[in-house]
């Protein structure tokens, strides 16, 4: 190291970071955009067999059987999971995580600027 050189500050690298945080936000939530778009679009193109008439009624004497065994909690479990089959909310999941993903990281990426700026990284 020559005598004239400075040691590198944590700044730069607080502030690096927190740019990097930032921008990963960014794409964190163009990909839970476009991949609930295309999980929409893709589920509400498959063919919908809710409405076949072979199947009414089939799971009555199941769902009652586990509302015996197990109770209210398991019942609402399931209706959770057949809700889950459908792309609307399998769409707001998939946006709801990237949502949430995304505002953790600018939410450190604020973090490390005011760590920056106070010189503590």
């Amino acid at each position: 190291m020559t005598p004239n050189a400075k040691p590198s500050s944590p700044v730069p690298s607080a502030r690096r970071r927190a740019r990097q945080l930032r921008m990963a936000a960014a794409i964190i939530l163009l990909l839970g955009i476009f991949g609930a778009d295309a999980a929409y679009w893709l589920g509400t193109r498959s063919a919908d067999l809710s409405g076949d008439p072979s199947v009414v009624g089939y799971d009555k004497t199941q769902v009652r059987q586990m509302g015996i065994l197990y109770g209210k909690q398991a019942l609402w479990i399931e209706e959770w999971r057949h809700k889950l089959k459908h792309p609307g909310p399998q769409a707001c999941v998939i946006l709801a995580a990237s949502v949430l993903a995304a505002g953790g990281c600018f939410y450190f990426a604020r973090l490390l600027d005011a760590a920056g700026e106070s010189g503590h990284a």
